[in-house]
């Protein structure tokens, strides 16, 4: 059974309705799963999981600040490689539709490779139809890994439905990579 983690930037709505949408989907697929908030979790409690998966919002095109703290307080074990060959992933979000969101990814991806990790790309083609882009799966045809639009109405959070299956699949993706 698979043992994956979820670390996301709690600093938004949208960031935690994401992290437990993909923690549904672990759990539904027979995985254990769960989600740590980057501000409280002890990074040691990590060292033991098979796969992490890190979400940050996109904040002015790079890694929240609350994220960015997460990765620091990794320091203190980083020479050890107590992560090293386990898998990470990773998604971004933010309420606009620009490709800041790849350099969020990019910044993820390097932090995973500082630890020795496995980077798992999204693996979702977007989708054609009649030659021009659709608005479903892995529409803003980001391939590094999860990056998804959301609006926040202030009484509840929402997501684009092409995206919401991109989150789906991007789990699956996971899920098919094998120890």
């Amino acid at each position: 059974m698979r043992n994956i983690c979820v670390v996301y930037d709690s600093g938004n709505n949208a960031m935690e309705m994401a992290a437990r949408l993909l923690c549904d989907v672990f759990r539904k697929e027979g995985s254990n799963a769960s989600a740590y908030d980057a501000v409280t979790v002890d990074p040691g409690v990590l060292h033991d999981v098979d796969t992490l998966v890190f979400g940050s919002r996109c904040s002015f095109g790079t890694v929240s600040a609350d994220f960015k703290r997460f990765m620091e307080s990794t320091e203190d074990f980083w020479y050890q490689q107590p992560w090293r060959n386990k898998f990470a992933a990773g998604f971004t979000l933010s309420s606009c539709n620009s490709m800041y969101k790849l350099n969020t990814l990019q910044v993820l991806e390097q932090f995973a490779a500082y630890h020795g990790m496995h980077w798992i790309g999204l693996g979702v083609l977007p989708r054609f139809v009649c030659g021009q882009q659709s608005e479903g799966q892995n529409r803003f045809s980001c391939h590094a890994g999860l990056a998804i639009q959301y609006t926040d109405t202030g009484s509840s959070v929402e997501f684009h439905p092409g995206d919401l299956l991109t989150l789906e699949l991007f789990a699956m993706r996971i899920l098919e990579i094998k120890n």
